[in-house]
């Protein structure tokens, strides 16, 4: 029987959403780290604390700035930290892609209304409406759907059971 690397109790199997939300964790920390790197940040020169005024782009299409990679890195963060339980692997998941469909809609009402007005805090470009609309429904349908029974005791939670 394997053991865990203390060599104490017998190592269990990951659930598919902790593996998926540390999977997504690892991405976002590694995007927060490419967008301090020249040349894979073009226009690393014209990077800017915050606003749309920050003219660099990761890998020459998603509009970044200080802020936004700093965002980057405690998302992915937060995702390491959250994805050391079920619960808090759905929440990340689920949670955070939320968070990108919403940024999804702030892009595009942005985009609509000015985007040179001074609610457009955020560095977004259409490479960047379109990213987060992927990641709003991968992350969402990852933590909704990614294993159900995880956590459970091997059956689904239904309310009726409840007492």
């Amino acid at each position: 029987m394997a053991r865990d690397a203390r060599g104490g109790r017998a190592a269990r199997h990951r659930p598919r959403v902790q593996s998926a939300a540390l999977a997504v964790a690892g991405v976002f920390l590694l995007i927060g780290v490419l967008g301090f790197i020249p040349g894979i940040t073009t226009d690393y020169g014209r990077l800017r604390f915050a606003g749309h005024h920050s003219d660099a782009l990761l890998l020459g299409l998603f509009q970044v700035s200080i802020l936004h990679n700093a965002v980057h890195l405690l998302f992915g963060l937060a995702g390491l930290v959250l994805a050391r339980s079920v619960g808090g692997a759905r929440v990340f998941l689920a949670g955070g892609g939320a968070v990108y469909l919403a940024l999804w809609l702030y892009g595009l009402a942005i985009e609509a209304v000015d985007p040179e007005a001074g609610a457009n805090i955020l560095p977004i470009n259409d490479a960047d409406n379109w990213l987060h609309l992927a990641l709003g429904f991968g992350m969402l349908a990852l933590g909704l759907l990614l294993s159900n029974q995880a956590g459970t005791g091997g059956r689904l939670d239904n309310p009726a059971d409840r007492h």
